[in-house]
């Protein structure tokens, strides 16, 4: 559950006809609390859920919809500025076999993680493969009611996302308390990944994902949670934990170039927003926020409060945070990154049909 640069993406939005179904090309995010939008709330027993006040206060209703931020994720705002709809939540009790033709299906799962054994002190969260798992049984669902052949297209013509990584560092390698902090050094840890997550794209690819990006990992080392762990207590950016977030991008890029050469009519593309996010933790002021290193809803100077909960206190204006809690940005910190993806990676309004949603009005902090 940290900061990463992870989000939804897709390229076209084509209207193709199935069998009398109007399906659009829609997609299916994988991927932790920076994507999730409610299926963590939906686990009772989940650690990680963003279910109390003030998550989503900058949101439709103000109420706590399982995003982990006061407004909208990376994935909400690129969709939303190329006129795409929002996917819903796997675990949402309205989905339906129309709702995935028309929209697609975030999987997403705070705590979530490449690896099995990533994020076990929540209890609860759906691991990448667990996802993958509950993907499959989502095309079971679209076969039985499209037939084989027409969901086989469906399935080929939609997009995938998957922005995963952070927790594998932030809540396994990182924690003497899990196994692999002792059996990896940062080299091996890294290959560990990789060949992991390398046999998990593959196992999408035989389900139909052709068009797919992996987003990588930002500095990870400067969220709110890592300043205040530092071991000089200096409250700096821990320079060990970005090293290992830069190591992480350069082998998934490399992973990416290679599964794309090798496997069939696969497009397999990399997003890196490292540079960005830490261009606005040097600068905050060129980039419109006055505060990069402290969270907007926290205790005082009680840290690390790790959620945001009824009785924290609110900073004065919440659109100039980078950060909403210890350890996942804030609404406009979101929106700067996918403006700063869609503009590095060329994305052009698709759908003229659909009107973006509104940014969050400004709003006083609540007592």
């Amino acid at each position: 559950m940290t900061l990463l640069v992870t989000f939804a993406t897709v390229v076209t939005l084509l209207v193709i006809s199935i069998d009398g179904y109007n399906c659009k090309v829609v997609q299916f995010i994988f991927g932790d609390s920076l994507s999730d939008v409610g299926n963590n709330d939906r686990l009772s027993r989940s650690l990680a859920r963003a279910n109390l006040p003030w998550y989503g206060i900058d949101f439709g209703s103000g109420m706590p919809n399982g995003r982990f931020t006061n407004g909208r994720t990376v994935s909400d705002i690129i969709g939303d500025k190329m006129g795409l709809p929002r996917p819903p939540a796997f675990l949402d009790p309205s989905l339906t076999e129309e709702m995935i033709l028309e929209n697609g299906v975030n999987f997403a799962s705070g705590g979530g993680g490449i690896l099995n054994e990533t994020g076990g002190l929540f209890i609860q969260r759906f691991s990448f493969y667990k996802q993958i798992k509950l993907f499959q049984g989502t095309q079971e669902l679209i076969k039985a009611k499209l037939g084989t052949a027409a969901a086989d297209k469906f399935f080929q013509e939609s997009q995938y996302v998957v922005a995963l990584g952070s927790n594998d560092f932030i809540n396994n390698y990182l924690m003497p308390i899990y196994r692999d902090s002792w059996t990896y050094n940062d080299e091996g840890f890294i290959d560990y990944l990789m060949e992991t997550l390398g046999a998990q794209l593959r196992v999408l690819h035989k389900l139909g994902a052709r068009q797919l990006m992996v987003f990588g990992l930002g500095p990870m080392g400067c969220i709110p949670l890592q300043r205040v762990l530092s071991i000089s207590g200096s409250g700096e950016c821990q320079e060990k934990t970005n090293n290992l977030a830069l190591s992480f991008n350069k082998a998934a890029n490399n992973l990416l170039e290679d599964l794309s050469k090798n496997l069939p009519n696969a497009s397999y593309r990399f997003g890196d927003g490292y540079d960005v996010v830490n261009n606005v933790i040097k600068n905050p002021s060129k980039y419109g926020f006055e505060n990069s290193d402290s969270p907007c809803c926290s205790f005082g100077r009680i840290r690390p409060a790790l959620t945001c909960v009824p009785a924290s206190t609110l900073c004065k204006d919440r659109s100039k945070y980078l950060f909403w809690d210890e350890y996942h940005p804030s609404d406009s910190a979101n929106e700067l990154i996918a403006d700063e993806i869609i503009k590095r990676l060329n994305f052009t309004r698709v759908n003229e049909n659909n009107s973006p949603s509104p940014a969050p009005a400004d709003a006083p902090s609540p007592n």
